[in-house]
């Protein structure tokens, strides 16, 4: 009997990505193995990448947590990295453990996970020391992203911010101009780049390209997420065309 999965994600309103890119992701790893996944969603309010706006909204998180209990999701994923990244170092693991708590009071024992901590994690995975990072954000929470990077152990060498503060226009960036920005970025000493650190600028269509053009392997929050959430339910991390670290090597 082929075994299913409910995979619910905690998304900020304004994404448009999340919930695109992570079922891609699972839905083509359904072509080469047999489990199968449906999708479930909460939102929390948020509609411009702000440090005010992203307080307000991981607010919120507890509320949506809850609601996808109910459903009895067998793991549950937090899409928004910087609201995570800005709040202050190493709230990843608090964040994953409050809203653990929270589901485990409404009987269900999924486990949390924040697209912060994938992408550490995910990194880690990697084997990374020296990386280049692409983002979507103004620079200020750019160099938030950056310093809570470089605190977990990573050495960023580069960054690029792209300075878009709606959260809608993240989700309408275009993927074909990544290739085009990391090529203007010095990667003589990296040996990861981090194509998006944000779940809601889209990037899956441009991996393949920047890992060939550069020889480099290519992470993003949205894979990173769909790698913690397919090793958190005892599943191959392996998923078609999702970049080194769903090609089955890790």
């Amino acid at each position: 009997m082929t075994k299913s999965f409910r995979v619910g994600q905690i998304v900020p309103s304004s994404n448009t990505t999340m919930e695109t890119e992570i079922p891609a992701m699972l839905l083509a790893r359904q072509l080469i193995r047999p489990e199968r996944f449906t999708f479930h969603s909460s939102r929390m309010r948020m509609k411009h990448v702000r440090k005010e706006e992203l307080a307000a909204m991981d607010a919120e998180s507890g509320r949506c947590a809850l609601e996808l209990s109910d459903a009895r999701v067998d793991v549950l994923g937090y899409a928004c990295l910087v609201a995570i990244m800005a709040t202050g170092l190493g709230y990843h693991r608090e964040s994953e453990r409050n809203l653990r708590q929270l589901t485990a009071s409404n009987q269900s024992d999924a486990p949390v996970i924040t697209s912060a901590g994938a992408l550490v994690e995910g990194l880690k995975v990697l084997g990374a020391k020296r990386i280049a990072v692409v983002a979507p954000y103004m620079k200020p929470l750019t160099e938030l992203v950056v310093d809570y990077i470089r605190h977990e152990g990573f050495e960023v060498v580069t960054w690029k911010a792209l300075e878009i503060s709606d959260n809608l226009e993240v989700g309408r960036h275009d993927p074909a101009r990544l290739p085009g920005i990391v090529s203007e970025m010095d990667l003589t000493d990296v040996d990861v780049i981090v194509l998006s650190a944000c779940v809601q600028m889209p990037s899956l269509p441009a991996v393949a390209t920047v890992e060939a053009m550069t020889g480099k392997p290519v992470i993003t929050a949205a894979i990173a997420t769909t790698y913690a959430m397919l090793k958190t339910m005892d599943l191959e991390p392996i998923v078609p065309g999702a970049g080194a670290l769903l090609s089955g090597a890790y």
